[in-house]
């Protein structure tokens, strides 16, 4: 018996002991980081030391890549440059450029596969590759603090997008810079995820958005694109605190979206600064609508929004609308028009009269500038008055109530000048 058990005991410190400790593996100029990556265990860090590295990149494990001083990976223009097919991946701190042009094989710079959930690519410079990131079926992933700049040679609808996301959940983008792509950031299928803090510009769409619920657009600034901000096809966002301007289309365009939250906006300088249509049941509040050609363009049964605290100031056009009935609007607490002539007897600080966006008076400023001069005054007054009892002298119209005789945002001078030049 104790021989047995002495036999035994010899037999287990025989055996390897499991690691327990993740190790780290340095690749050097020259040595091949696809060997370390095959080389690796899981948890495992492969550090890649400055240098250039041509190669194709298949990570099928749960690894670290972590670049020092910013190595350069190629991907000879064809193909995917890195392709993840596993979960918890970080890919860290490389200029990655130069992959494939095929749209049809989706190539990228970084290509999620199915499964490979909680990929985060971090700080990162992913240039001239069709795709930046193409996450596609992965839960959780984290995109935060790249530069992704597309084929800026490419005409724009033969580029891919920077990042683009399809049917994902828990996705967090985040500070990213990203420019020359067809659009910015195009997401569908996806919910519950954070883009906030990213600047985009120079492509078609900013962010190109459909068919995804549950998500925060926060923080994100797009501007001289096509378009800003495409949210279509949508339920309960919030989208708080961006900023789109310049862009020669649309500021912010809301397209089939109930239940949402537009707070603290700003769009300023844009074709139209919101394209909003078939939206209800939304709550539009404290945007600054400044400098556009048509601050708000309406239509297609967009009803039954809460607008309120809201700065429409020296748009063109304050508001296109196309509708049958007249829509109220700052039912409450009232919205603030730069073309509002009424008057304020009471001094509350709420105009006497209704305003209504693009009446007879409205429509006489835009074609007789100097006519602004006389704003305030009782002959002005007198004339919206006059329209207001007189049908035949006004369309349907958004009808403010409760029209403020001051802005909201006391900075609104800063964004006259945010425009396409």
């Amino acid at each position: 018996m104790r021989r047995s058990i002495l036999c035994s005991c010899i037999l287990v410190l025989a055996l390897p002991l499991p690691r327990t400790q993740a190790a780290e593996v340095t690749v050097r100029p020259g040595q091949s980081i696809a060997a370390a990556i095959q080389a690796a265990r899981p948890g495992d860090t492969v550090r890649v030391e400055r240098g250039d590295y041509a190669e194709h990149l298949v990570i099928d494990k749960p690894i670290s890549l972590r670049g020092v001083q910013r190595p350069r990976l190629s991907g000879g223009g064809r193909g995917n440059v890195i392709r993840v097919k596993a979960p918890d991946v970080l890919i860290e701190g490389f200029i990655v450029h130069d992959s494939g042009a095929d749209l049809g094989a989706q190539d990228a710079g970084i290509y999620v596969e199915p499964g490979a959930d909680r990929i985060a690519v971090r700080d990162n410079h992913l240039v001239y590759n069709l795709f930046g990131v193409w996450i596609y079926k992965a839960r959780d992933a984290e995109i935060r603090g790249n530069v992704i700049a597309g084929k800026r040679d490419l005409p724009s609808a033969q580029r891919g997008n920077a990042i683009q996301l399809y049917d994902t959940a828990g996705a967090r983008i985040v500070d990213n810079h990203i420019s020359f792509a067809r659009d910015g950031i195009y997401v569908d299928l996806s919910h519950q995820a954070v883009f906030r803090g990213n600047r985009i510009h120079h492509v078609r769409y900013g962010v190109h958005y459909m068919n995804s619920y549950d998500n925060l657009w926060e923080g994100n600034e797009s501007y001289l694109n096509r378009g800003g901000i495409a949210l279509m096809q949508v339920r309960k966002l919030v989208v708080r605190a961006n900023k789109a301007w310049g862009n020669s289309d649309h500021g912010i365009m809301l397209r089939s979206i109930q239940d949402s939250v537009i707070e603290g906006n700003t769009v300023a300088g844009n074709g139209r600064g919101f394209f909003i249509y078939d939206a209800e049941y939304n709550a539009l509040n404290d945007n600054l609508v400044i400098g556009n050609r048509v601050g708000v363009h309406l239509w297609a049964g967009s009803i039954n929004n809460t607008v309120e605290r809201n700065d429409f100031i020296h748009n063109r056009e304050q508001i296109r609308y196309v509708a049958s009935r007249d829509e109220p609007w700052g039912i409450r607490e009232g919205n603030y028009w730069s073309n509002y002539a009424g008057l304020d007897s009471d001094g509350d600080g709420v105009g006497d009269a209704p305003y209504e966006a693009n009446d007879v008076m409205d429509r006489l400023t835009w074609q007789h500038p100097l006519l602004k001069l006389l704003l305030g005054s009782p002959a002005v007054h007198t004339l919206h008055l006059i329209a207001m009892q007189f049908p035949l002298l006004r369309a349907p119209s958004v009808v403010d109530r409760h029209p403020r005789m001051h802005p909201y945002t006391d900075a609104w001078s800063d964004w006259l000048d945010k425009q396409r030049h």
